[in-house]
């Protein structure tokens, strides 16, 4: 019977995509969680090649011997946005100045590609989270 590892943390970590560097505060974060940090980083950016120039989310797992797996999420909801607007930022005043706006059908194909991700599997639900965010960023709904 294979034996169980015990874990000892979860890390989320925000990272760019193929570039990730162990530059503050991802080094600092690895190290203090006891982990090869460049073992982690190789393994990142070669599974994040083909998507550069987009932050891809890893939900990292670290194990009570300091070995790790770790799984790639999707773009922020933030990020998604800014992507299909083409958008450097979001506004900053949201509610006073637009930074762009999404049409339902955009909103509905971001929540589509994010549905995975969320902690729902409406898709009416996930277009809310969605048109929230985009509120957030200043981003208007028509």
């Amino acid at each position: 019977m294979a034996k169980i590892k015990k874990i000892k943390k979860v890390l989320r970590l925000n990272l760019p995509a193929g570039v990730a560097t162990p530059a503050p505060p991802v080094g600092p974060i690895l190290g203090q969680a006891g982990i090869n940090m460049m073992d982690f980083i190789k393994q990142y950016n070669d599974r994040t090649q083909d998507r550069r120039g987009q932050i891809i989310p890893a939900e990292l797992t670290v194990y009570q011997d300091s070995s790790f797996t770790f799984e790639l999420k999707l773009p922020p909801v933030s990020a998604m946005i800014k992507q299909v607007l083409k958008l450097k930022s979001g506004s900053q005043k949201p509610g006073i100045d637009s930074a762009g706006t999404l049409t339902k059908a955009q909103v509905k194909e971001i929540a589509q590609k994010k549905l995975p991700d969320l902690n729902t599997d409406n898709l009416e639900a996930a277009m809310r989270i969605v048109a929230g965010s985009a509120r957030s960023m200043g981003v208007t709904v028509k």
